[in-house]
């Protein structure tokens, strides 16, 4: 059968793939769309199999909140590079899988790839199909769905920074704070809310700097309560200076409002994740080999 531009054409739009991708589909198929289709998706899982294993560590950071305040979630989608997380493809796929996690309520990302997307793919078939089209690993590496009986904000900085804070602040206040998040990256709310663990670890490690130190006892017990004092004040929202007004805390600003944080979520691109670092020929010569 002789193989059409208008054949090329119509299969190209179907899978995305490039044109000398497809021609040598249909000819290896004779011309049967349907199976060099088919064919295709293998090839193109097999493509994905190969980019696996390859470090995702940029990417975007996608937010929703409901109209009434209520319900929020935020999803972080890793790429390979800047370049791929705003290409068309990974944002409408992004797109699509923060909506489904707000409609179908899933637990977990192993849940997540189960669940269908309006195009009849699953979550997982979907970014297979992404990794054969764009040439990169995808991966979806985690989300949060969040509730809330008094009110949801949200502020995005850019695609790589994303915060949701449930509060009782108006909705300018909200804003203010969850963009006072973004910029400061306050590990918790308050002193309350932080895990006895984390303080006993950061006592131990000033108790070994002042003993070096060479100072009395009664002495080295002041420096270490002052130290300590000073960097849960550090670590937390509430004792945290207001990025917009230094000289006020986050603390005395939500009490002149009335206002209270409930508790709040950051997401960063690609955080803790380590990336792997290649030379140039390296690099090329890694993708002559995929």
């Amino acid at each position: 059968m002789a193989i059409t531009a208008s054949l090329v054409k119509e299969l190209r739009e179907r899978t995305g793939s490039g044109m000398m991708e497809c021609k040598k589909a249909l000819v290896e198929t004779d011309g049967d769309i349907e199976a060099a289709a088919e064919l295709m998706r293998k090839s193109g899982a097999a493509k994905a199999d190969k980019k696996a294993g390859r470090v995702a560590a940029d990417g975007a950071i996608k937010l929703m909140v409901s109209d009434d305040a209520k319900t929020a979630v935020i999803l972080e989608i890793n790429s390979e590079t800047d370049f791929v997380a705003k290409d068309d493809n990974f944002q409408a796929f992004a797109d699509q899988v923060l909506a489904v996690i707000a409609e179908q309520q899933p637990t977990s990302v192993d849940q997540l790839a189960g669940l269908q997307l309006e195009s009849g793919q699953s979550v997982e078939e979907a970014r297979q199909a992404l990794i054969a089209k764009v040439g990169e690993n995808i991966q979806v590496r985690r989300f949060q769905r969040v509730e809330s009986d008094a009110s949801i904000a949200s502020y995005a900085h850019g695609a790589r920074i994303g915060v949701l804070v449930d509060s009782s602040a108006d909705a300018d206040l909200a804003r203010d704070i969850a963009m006072h998040i973004a910029a400061v990256n306050p590990q918790f709310v308050d002193q309350n809310a932080i895990p006895t663990e984390f303080v006993e670890k950061e006592k131990g490690i000033l108790i070994a700097q002042a003993e070096s130190s060479g100072k009395p006892a009664e002495i080295i017990e002041k420096m270490i309560q002052g130290r300590l004092d000073k960097f849960l004040a550090e670590v937390t929202l509430m004792g945290q200076p207001f990025v917009k007004d230094p000289d006020q805390k986050v603390s005395k600003l939500l009490a002149n409002a009335g206002a209270e944080v409930n508790s709040f979520i950051r997401y960063e691109v690609g955080e803790g994740i380590e990336k792997k670092v290649e030379d140039f020929a390296a690099e090329v010569a890694s993708q002559l080999n995929a």
